[in-house]
């Protein structure tokens, strides 16, 4: 995942360690979590510090389309119409469970 942090911090003009600061953590804890696999809220806490919404945090992978959706605390990127409709149909309608065998503990 590709996120533009960095590039944004730079023509706001502030540094991580600000965006820490007014996020309440440590700029080297910061630093490790954009860089790794930061949760939805760690993007939303530097999104609103930074003044931004979360989709602003991620470079265009795609110029034609890119959706993102947060659905029951998880996020899913769709980069096309046919996606998109896919997962709504895939949130609308989950597959069903298969009741266990008896035989089966």
């Amino acid at each position: 995942m590709d996120l533009r942090i960095k590039e944004i911090c730079k023509a706001k003009g502030v540094t991580l360690q600000e965006v820490a600061d007014r996020m309440g953590v440590n700029r080297v804890s910061l630093s490790n979590s954009i860089n790794g696999n930061p949760t939805l809220s760690t993007l939303e806490k530097v999104a609103n510090a930074l003044g931004v919404e979360v989709v602003d945090l991620f470079a265009p992978s795609r110029p034609d389309f890119s959706a993102f959706i947060d659905h029951g605390g998880k996020l899913y990127r769709v980069y096309s119409i046919r996606e998109l409709e896919n997962l709504i149909a895939k949130l609308k309608d989950p597959a069903p469970s298969v009741p266990a065998s008896p035989d089966v503990l």
